[in-house]
C-alpha cells in the first residue's frame, strides 16, 4: 500500500505543477485552488508513504514521478521542444526510479 500511496502523490505531484503554470502566477482563481489541493494532497500521500518507505528511496521516487509527469505533460499541453536527449533522460529517471524500488527492502 506504501508505494501506491507514493504513486499517488506522484500524480499529485504532476498535477500541482501544471496547475501552477495554468495558474499564471495565482491570477486564475480556480488553477490556484486546484494547485494547491495537489500540493497538499501530495504531501498527504507522501506522509503516508513514508511510514514504510525509507526517506531517501520515498523523496527520490516521488520527484522522479513528478519530474517525468511534467516533462511528458509540458510536451502534450504546452508544445514544450521534445528530443531524443529530453526522452532519453526520462528513460534515465525511470530507470532510476525503477532501480530504487527493486533494490528497497
Amino acid at each position: 500500500m506504501a508505494w501506491i500511496n507514493l504513486l499517488i502523490a506522484g500524480i499529485f505531484e504532476v498535477a500541482w505543477a501544471v496547475g501552477l503554470k495554468m495558474s499564471h502566477g495565482f491570477t486564475n482563481l480556480w488553477m490556484s485552488i486546484f494547485t494547491i489541493l495537489g500540493m497538499i494532497a501530495s504531501f498527504y500521500f507522501l506522509a503516508l508513504a513514508l511510514k514504510n518507505i525509507p526517506l531517501g528511496t520515498a523523496y527520490a521516487v516521488w520527484t522522479g514521478i513528478g519530474t517525468m509527469g511534467t516533462v511528458i505533460l509540458g510536451i502534450i499541453l504546452f508544445k514544450e521542444p521534445v528530443s531524443v536527449l529530453r526522452l532519453v533522460c526520462i528513460m534515465l529517471i525511470l530507470s532510476g526510479i525503477t532501480g530504487l524500488k527493486l533494490l528497497s527492502a
